[in-house]
């Protein structure tokens, strides 16, 4: 069939299967770390083993090596679909590819090398930092493109979120990284001291914005709907999600820095827009949840979309903690607590990944021409181990959190401390290691998928859809 009359599920095979395999990698080494923590000679005094190396191996592999190839995936998907037109330009998606994949095995050198910019989520140094941004120039310009060919006037909410949230990693990115290079593998910031900590923070937020809600609330948009058979709950409803979210997230980012040198109306700005964000986030929740509404009985049977409204618990979940630990009085309590990784970790096992998950199994036979998954029995083994590795995960270091902050705080008549930190450090230890196994029950979920996928594609013929001919 000719190319020009189907769609471009190349690139799409190419970034979900990459989706898996990068899931597995990034959260083997998170499993890793986190037994670290429980058995500190694991690291066998090797610098390229030691905790603060790995760990932003760790989460710039989840992040943006699994979670990103989950959204390159699914927006070329769905850009397509709703658009019933083919990729703007086939070299510039497969550049976009192998370009990402060239950025991930960078990250994977440098960071074991103690080649790092040490600023949260981005980490990676100048040049590198080049690279990913010639790459996403090049994503907007195959997904807008796209859009500019559509054969439908209307685009679709899900392009919307995803839309947004091309654009607005490129300006965070770009603000963010800017850099005075003093050598091939070292820069320093051009922003001095309190700035430099606000703009890390107005980025940082704003990565949980919108690389990790508004890129896969696109993806709920779309596979919900899908999957359930039914319309979206509320159209109108998603439009206001959308409108009220984007222009809420970008101001949050001062919440991450109360009780420090930045400016007294900032933390506050941080913490006014945080509340604010609770009424979007919920009702983006609530219609997608809503959707199965007259499908309910189909959560009996689907575990893919299991996987898909769980996420969406977990999403509520988490946009509900998030704006009320930004509240001064709460955050004294968490900042710099094991609570704020429980509340991360929420987000990116229970909403990002199970989304993600969801949306793979989805796309997987479609994409190569099955009628469904391998084994549906398995899919639903992977949920139940997901699902129980989440709350094992996040339950344990909720509970350690708010110890350590209590400890902390605590004070003996006299105004001395009561607690050492030592002892708080022995308090945590037993929920070290329940988080350990927590994610290593998650890890499994998706070593069962790798399974799952591979015995599907086994015998299977990529296939490309044909694009609707309008006349």
């Amino acid at each position: 069939m000719d190319s020009q009359t189907t769609y471009n599920y190349k690139v799409v095979r190419q970034f979900t299967v990459m989706t898996v395999v990068w899931g597995i990698v990034g959260m083997s080494v998170g499993v890793f770390i986190a037994a670290e923590l429980v058995w500190p000679q694991l690291s066998m005094d090797l610098p390229w083993l030691h905790f603060g190396r790995l760990r932003p191996l760790h989460t710039n592999a989840v992040i943006f090596a699994f979670g990103g190839s989950a959204l390159f995936a699914t927006s070329y998907y769905v850009v397509q679909r709703t658009c019933q037109a083919r990729l703007f330009s086939d070299g510039l998606a497969a550049f976009t590819f192998w370009g990402w994949t060239l950025v991930i095995v960078l990250a994977a050198i440098s960071f074991p090398l103690g080649i790092t910019s040490s600023k949260e989520y981005a980490e990676l140094e100048w040049p590198i930092d080049i690279l990913i941004t010639v790459v996403w120039v090049s994503y907007a310009i195959v997904f807008f493109g796209t859009i500019m060919r559509r054969k439908v006037k209307h685009i679709y909410v899900a392009n919307w979120f995803y839309g947004a949230y091309i654009l607005t990693i490129a300006v965070l990115h770009v603000v963010n990284s800017a850099a005075i290079p003093v050598s091939l593998t070292k820069s320093y910031s051009v922003y001095p001291g309190a700035i430099d900590a606000m703009v890390q923070w107005w980025y940082g937020h704003n990565a949980v914005g919108f690389f990790l809600t508004a890129g896969f609330l696109g993806m709920m948009y779309y596979f919900v709907p899908k999957q359930a058979g039914r319309p979206v709950y509320s159209y109108r409803l998603s439009v206001v999600h959308f409108w009220a979210l984007i222009s809420t997230y970008m101001w949050a980012g001062p919440h991450h820095l109360h009780y420090t040198a930045l400016p007294v109306w900032a933390q506050s700005v941080g913490v006014v827009f945080s509340l604010i964000l609770l009424a979007p986030s919920w009702g983006g929740m609530t219609n997608g949840i809503m959707t199965l509404s007259g499908a309910w009985h189909k959560l009996r049977t689907d575990p893919i979309l299991k996987f898909l409204i769980v996420s969406l618990s977990f999403y509520g979940m988490s946009t509900f903690e998030g704006p009320m630990m930004a509240i001064k009085t709460v955050n004294a309590l968490s900042h710099y607590t094991d609570w704020t990784i429980g509340h991360v970790h929420s987000g990116a096992l229970g909403w990002v990944a199970m989304v993600s998950i969801g949306s793979v199994y989805f796309l997987i036979p479609k994409l190569f021409s099955r009628e469904q998954m391998y084994s549906v029995k398995l899919i639903d083994w992977h949920f139940w181990m997901a699902t129980i590795g989440v709350v094992l995960y996040i339950v344990a270091m909720w509970i350690s959190g708010v110890m350590q902050g209590l400890m902390w705080r605590a004070v003996n008549e006299d105004g001395t401390l009561t607690y050492s930190f030592v002892e708080s450090l022995e308090a945590m230890y037993p929920f070290y290691f329940i988080r350990f196994m927590g994610g290593a029950l998650f890890l499994c979920g998706m070593l069962v998928m790798a399974y799952n996928v591979v015995k599907t594609l086994s015998g299977a013929r990529p296939v490309d859809a044909p694009v609707p001919q309008t006349a």
